[in-house]
């Protein structure tokens, strides 16, 4: 007796059987650790739960309370300011620093290359605590060359809560600019000299190579740096947690506030509102969503 034919998707998921046993193991342990996590967080949004007790449905209530909350508004525009602000010279440093060391006017890249990109994979809380003693109100390096200066000590950790943002900026962009150099770096060396070598033979100076020919060619790779410097501004804990001295509430009026220390001051670190916490954390997916879609249109535009 002749057996029935596969067709259709049966037929094709058999022929590649072999391939697809291949390849499961990365699919099984997505679903598990990525997948399953998203979706059972994304369903906890919608209740209130304490982490050991019953769980109870309350629809959109947790979305409402944290668009309620005065506290998330102030950790939104801190993190805004902070990412917005320090990216302005993490991204024009990065361009600036690769541009020269492309150049082949420096001798020893390696070594330079070395050196922007140690801070990156030094230990955040390590570089936290040196600057904490750097901003120092008694003892801080920058305290002692202000009162060389003449002037009175500034209290950066402390006050009104308002200078908190200028430390946490400052190592933030001193941290990620060696990043960024090396990516930028890496895309100019993949451009071919013939295009700067006709260029020059047209007579265009260094400006118009730089803003005609090596931004364009660099903008996929800019809009990769934006995008990826948008979860990291969204992600920004350890640097004012740190500066702070461990404060979940960012310092004096909440000065050095993030979105990331707002989450996880609600769970798991300083309370038991999971489902709260699955709320903010949705929310701040959804605004990294949005704007590297906007990043996205204005490059295309452009």
């Amino acid at each position: 007796m002749k057996t029935k034919k596969k067709t259709g998707l049966l037929a094709t998921l058999w022929q590649y059987r072999v391939a697809y046993v291949y390849i499961a193991p990365f699919f099984i342990l997505f679903a598990v650790f990525n997948l399953f996590p998203m979706i059972s967080g994304f369903i906890l949004s919608f209740f209130r739960w304490d982490g050991l007790g019953p769980m109870h449905f309350i629809n959109i209530e947790n979305y409402v309370n944290l668009f309620k909350d005065v506290l998330f508004w102030k950790a939104l525009r801190n993190t805004l300011f902070i990412g917005i602000i320090a990216h302005i010279p993490i991204l024009l440093g990065g361009l600036v620093l690769a541009y020269i060391l492309n150049s082949k006017l420096v001798k020893g890249q390696n070594i330079f290359k070395t050196i922007y990109f140690m801070p990156m994979v030094t230990s955040s809380v390590a570089i936290t605590i040196i600057f904490q003693n750097l901003f120092g109100y008694n003892y801080g390096l920058i305290n002692w060359v202000v009162q060389l200066l003449g002037e009175d000590a500034v209290n950066w950790l402390g006050g009104d809560g308002s200078l908190i943002k200028v430390a946490v900026i400052i190592m933030f962009a001193w941290k990620w600019i060696g990043w960024n150099m090396v990516i930028y770096l890496a895309g100019m060396q993949g451009i071919s000299s013939d295009i700067y070598e006709a260029a020059e033979i047209d007579g265009a100076t260094h400006a118009k190579i730089v803003f005609h020919i090596l931004i364009p060619l660099l903008k996929p790779i800019i809009l990769f740096t934006l995008i990826q410097s948008t979860i990291g501004m969204f992600n920004l804990f350890t640097e004012p947690f740190v500066l702070t001295g461990s404060n979940w509430g960012g310092g004096t009026n909440n000065g050095g506030l993030t979105l990331m220390m707002y989450l996880l001051n609600k769970a798991p670190q300083g309370g038991t509102a999971y489902g709260y916490a699955s709320a903010v954390a949705y929310v701040i997916t959804v605004m990294i969503v949005v704007i590297s879609l906007i990043l996205n249109k204005v490059t295309e535009d452009n």
